[in-house]
């Protein structure tokens, strides 16, 4: 079952909502479910080859499946727009939350019975994207036949503001303080090496190239590979398939793959990738070929900005503003500040839309094309490691 927690919460017959009072008259349904579970079933099928996105969409048509059965006792066939009205306040505060909230420390499986829908009260940003999904969903079952409308339609929609700068990245002070904290790690010993190299690694992938976490742990070193420029030096790459499933090439910087070989070599690998090797990006301690999980991604950089604050702390009150702002960084902050170092460096602007992936600078953009190879060589010249 896609909707696997809801085996533990027993949905009872009458709420599968077969007579939903949304439930679209006539027989003119595109999809052959007649009940919620099915229907949703249906819309989250079309997600299944992208993990992110599938595992986000089912975790918001989860929680409202959940939501409605327990506090309401409604089929989410039958719910209106009063109520997701009274589900928009339910995310920034979820009570009880003994009943919705999982307990502070480890993360258990979906299955555990300590397992609960919430880490905790949703930010404003994450209340909205879960509405976003949720207005999508509804859309698509009215779309589908399922449903007679989507009561999230009724809901004001709001102009769009123009983002603001971005602000959630590391100054140079602090990056050079993130690298410091890498480098005084113990080595002794060959677990503490892997250890050591592994971080180093890590970081240095994901400042010079800006990957984003599911990037790190959907991508293999198989993707980097060698050509020659038109004046014939060679230059290595790396290909990522990333967000919406988007395909595209990054340059690899020589210092970027001196760390590479440095970390393959550690782990007693040949110095550069074969193409189409399936060797993880990042392998677990201990050598074992398989993919780390986002949230191991996750731990492991914000173990690092945490053991960086408790550092600075340990130098005297004048750190306190630096420790307090490293504490708060999460492994998306290393995208924000490869761009922003990028941009700092007056690397064409285009570039670094090219290098993270982005669709556009602005609507004009569409209209602009970059050299690879003027990118590759101002990527290098420019965006440095500095170890």
């Amino acid at each position: 079952m896609v909707l696997d927690a809801t085996e533990r919460v027993p949905l009872l017959p009458e709420l599968d909502g077969r007579n939903g009072s949304n439930r679209a008259a006539g027989n003119h349904a595109l999809i052959t479910a007649d009940n919620d579970l099915d229907a949703l079933h249906a819309w989250l099928a079309r997600f299944v080859d992208t993990k992110t996105t599938f595992d986000n969409y089912r975790k918001e048509a989860e929680r409202l499946l959940l939501w409605a059965h327990v506090e309401l006792h409604k089929p989410v066939s039958s719910l209106t727009h009063e109520d997701l009205l009274a589900y928009q306040r339910f995310l920034g505060d979820p009570q009880p939350a003994s009943r919705w909230i999982m307990r502070k420390g480890r993360k258990v499986a979906r299955s555990h019975p300590n397992w609960r829908p919430f880490a905790g009260p949703l930010a404003p940003s994450s209340q909205r994207q879960a509405i976003l999904i949720l207005n999508a969903m509804f859309s698509w079952l009215v779309h589908a036949g399922y449903l007679a409308g989507n009561p999230l339609s009724l809901s004001r929609q709001r102009a769009r503001k123009a983002k603001p700068r971005i602000t959630r990245y590391l100054e140079e002070e602090l990056w050079n303080e993130v690298k410091r904290t890498i480098e005084q790690l113990p080595k002794e010993t060959k677990r503490e090496r892997e250890h050591y190299f592994r971080l180093r690694w890590l970081f240095s992938l994901m400042y010079v190239c800006g990957l984003r976490i599911s990037e790190v742990n959907g991508n293999t070193m198989g993707g980097f590979f060698c050509r020659r420029d038109k004046d014939g030096q060679e230059r290595w790459w790396l290909e990522v398939t990333g967000k919406g499933d988007k395909t595209r090439i990054i340059p690899a910087t020589n210092e970027l793959m001196v760390e590479l070989a440095r970390y393959r070599r550690e782990m007693g690998l040949a110095p550069f990738p074969l193409p189409g090797e399936s060797t993880p990006l990042l392998l677990p301690i201990g050598g074992k070929h398989r993919v780390l999980s986002r949230g191991g991604l996750h731990a492991i950089v914000k173990q690092v900005f945490e053991r960086t604050a408790l550092r600075l702390r340990q130098h005297g009150e004048a750190n306190a503003f630096l420790a307090n702002r490293v504490e708060q960084a999460s492994a998306h902050w290393l995208r924000h500040t490869a761009g922003s170092h990028m941009a700092n460096q007056d690397i064409d602007l285009r570039h670094v839309r090219d290098n993270l992936g982005h669709e556009s600078i602005s609507t004009t953009s569409h209209y602009l094309h970059a050299s690879d190879d003027e990118r590759h060589r101002e990527t290098e010249q420019r965006h440095k490691l500095r170890w």
